[in-house]
């Protein structure tokens, strides 16, 4: 993207995902003047990623060379440097990082991070100051043991749940961290200190190690949620002395300090730039869609996701509650299905001709509530439940096999929606007065497919451009964390912000039908979790 910079103070927020890097520079007034990436396969081949990870033979252990994202940082800043950007105009700048990898400085790094000199790339002078070369990322499933020894000392998943807002999950990074030190014990005892990736990436600016945030470090079943401090119980079930190697947490709009001074030689960074704490890239997309109390966003894409605001959390055996990047106070949930844009395809392409203008008509000539059927399409193994298979029910709960094509289109859509809403309230979401749904992903450009939602919500649905959402929230985070926050909020400063647009609200009836089928659907998820999951061969795409 060409470079249109004539702006006095520039806030960047930086994305290390899991495939690339990616930054979005704006202006005092939020416009976008500024977009650049480096996608780690095809710019950085020697690395010999795909999809930017290392697929070990058992399919279960899956990394990503630190050094890339290091070098990727090298050839981003390079790329806006020769495209004329001017960072002498940057204010502040923050970042994200793809949730639960972690980082493993060898004793020693924190000297080098200090004298960096500006002569030399990040890549050339970091290449011997990793103790663990390939970091375990969110894909990785190798950590059975670790989630189990976990959950026995907190007293169970459900206690784990609620003292870090998730029970044990195999990708967090405390389990990873107790992997590590059982098995490559030499290398984690040449360890000085352990970065999630958000607090790794904003290391490299700061020239010091920067503190884990407090919304990442939620996500890594080590952290109390209510105390905002490690627990004891976990750091001690997963690795001695721990609290030394992670630091001490911070909030997510805390100032970290000024970028070090490589970034003003090297680049021409102002030295008064500052660095406001990374966290992770799902924090951050909340940021970015500018969600607030009450809201609910839901993105229709390959898998369905659901970010929730929430300011008194249950936290259960299924999803996830983080502390809310913008408010410290408040909390966030995320809640993953993996059933959603490839399932409505599908029922499109089987019950609608191939075509999504018949299947939104089948949802216009079809009322409210279905005349009682309820379906749960679950082509593979769904998160939450955890379940399989297409299950149809009738008015009188009773399992069909086959229904009209109209029916069978309202029963999906229906169904999906009423899942996304129960497991939502199931972690503490309420409708309340004023209470939006934000729309984003490929399927939000439908209609109604969104009048549905709003229905189902009883609550208006807006849609909102969010592409590089996580970038677009760390730059806001920039612009706010370097404000007096004792009377500038987060939304104060979104006020020039483009308006989300309003497009379906809830139908009059909606409220009585859809509260009464919600009840209805709990129960009968419950049916569905009883009944035995077929084979693995009938448990990939159904009908």
């Amino acid at each position: 993207m060409a470079v249109v910079q004539d702006s006095k103070e520039v806030y960047l927020g930086f994305d290390f995902s899991t495939q690339q890097l990616k930054v979005v520079a704006i202006n005092e007034d939020l416009d976008v003047i500024h977009q650049n990436h480096v996608h780690f396969d095809s710019q950085l081949p020697d690395f010999r990623t795909e999809g930017g990870v290392h697929v070990a033979a058992d399919g279960l252990r899956i990394t990503s060379p630190v050094l890339m994202w290091v070098k990727a940082l090298d050839l981003l800043l390079d790329k806006m440097q020769k495209e004329g950007f001017d960072f002498s105009s940057v204010r502040a700048l923050s970042g994200s990082g793809q949730q639960h990898g972690s980082v493993y400085w060898r004793t020693g790094a924190s000297r080098t991070l200090e004298q960096l000199d500006p002569t030399f790339s990040l890549h050339q002078q970091l290449q011997d100051s990793f103790a663990v070369g390939d970091s375990p990322v969110w894909m990785d499933s190798s950590t059975g043991p670790q989630c189990e020894r976990l959950q026995e000392a907190a007293g169970g998943a459900a206690k784990l749940a609620d003292l870090t807002g998730s029970r044990a999950y195999e990708r967090f990074t405390g389990n990873q961290i107790a992997k590590m030190c059982q098995e490559r014990l030499q290398d984690f005892q040449d360890t000085e200190r352990i970065s999630l990736v958000s607090s790794f990436a904003a290391s490299l600016f700061l020239g010091a190690y920067a503190a884990i945030d407090y919304s990442d470090g939620s996500g890594m079943n080590l952290l109390d949620i209510r105390t905002k401090k490690w627990s004891e119980v976990c750091m001690e079930a997963t690795a001695p002395h721990l609290d030394r190697l992670l630091g001490t947490p911070l909030p997510s709009v805390s100032v970290l300090g000024p970028v070090s001074p490589y970034w003003v030689r090297r680049f021409g960074f102002s030295d008064s730039c500052r660095v406001v704490a990374f966290t992770g890239d799902n924090p951050a997309s909340l940021a970015g869609m500018r969600l607030q109390q009450g809201d609910i966003a839901v993105s229709l894409g390959t898998s369905d996701t659901v970010f929730v605001w929430l300011q008194h959390p249950r936290p259960a055996l299924e999803g996830h509650v983080l502390i809310n990047p913008v408010d410290w106070r408040h909390f966030m949930a995320l809640l993953c299905f993996k059933n959603g844009s490839l399932t409505r395809e599908r029922v499109r392409n089987r019950c609608a001709e191939g075509s999504w203008e018949v299947f939104s008509a089948a949802l216009r000539h079809t009322p409210l509530g279905n005349n009682g059927y309820i379906g749960f399409y679950f082509d593979v193994l769904e998160i939450l439940p955890r379940a399989v298979g297409i299950h149809i029910f009738d008015a009188d709960d009773n399992k069909v096999s086959s229904v009209s094509a109209e029916v069978e289109v309202r029963a999906l859509v229906e169904g999906q929606f009423l899942s996304r809403r129960l497991h939502a309230e199931r972690l503490g979401y309420s409708i309340i007065p004023g209470s939006r749904v934000l729309a984003t992903g490929g399927a939000s450009c439908n209609k109604d497919i969104l009048q549905v939602l709003s229905d189902v919500f009883n609550a208006p649905v807006y849609t909102i451009d969010v592409s590089n959402s996580a970038c677009l929230g760390s730059a806001y985070r920039a612009k706010h964390g370097v404000l007096d926050q004792s009377t500038v909020s987060f939304f104060d400063i979104l006020k020039k912000a483009p308006e989300a647009r309003l497009v379906a609200t809830p139908q009059p009836t909606a409220q009585q039908v859809y509260n009464l089928m919600l009840q209805r659907y709990g129960q009968l998820e419950k049916r569905v979790l009883q009944e035995p999951r077929p084979s693995n061969a009938a448990a990939n795409l159904i009908g």
